[in-house]
């Protein structure tokens, strides 16, 4: 395997982020392909399994950072109701999270049951089905 040094590591991505640019959006590159980053081809290569944990990860600490600073029930939940709410922000965004808020009075009043059931009463459940269900029993279960 060819190895590069420290410096001349550096000077390449110097090099391809003066060519390639830098998106952190996804864009379609000259060649029609999705691309993201500095030349990341989206569309041939993907990311990895690594990658993606590492995009996850991150993900989750933003949706509970923001979660337990908008919702302000979150944090006096069990661990089982804190992670059906992360679910449904990871889902909804932490912004439709915050629009059900029948559901966000009935757990501040610890009635589990109302919630699950406004849980089940919207157009998210509709569009998510069984996932809404699921976390719906985990609701009342807690």
């Amino acid at each position: 395997m060819a190895v590069l040094t420290e410096q001349g590591l550096q000077m390449l991505k110097e090099q391809l982020l003066r060519y390639e640019g830098l998106s952190l959006k996804p864009y379609q590159c000259t060649q029609g392909k999705v691309t993201i980053g500095i030349g990341r081809n989206l569309t041939d290569r993907g990311i990895t399994l690594e990658e993606a944990n590492f995009l996850l990860s991150n993900d989750i600490k933003d949706v509970l950072v923001q979660v337990s600073s908008n919702i302000s029930v979150f944090n006096t939940l069990n661990e089982a109701r804190k992670l059906i709410l992360l679910d449904m922000a990871f889902n909804l965004g932490v912004a439709g999270l915050t629009k059900f808020k029948k559901m966000i009075a009935a757990l501040e009043g610890q009635n589990y049951e109302d919630a699950a059931r406004e849980m089940l009463d919207s157009r998210w459940a509709n569009q998510v089905g069984h996932r809404a269900k699921e976390l719906a029993e985990k609701m009342i279960e807690g």
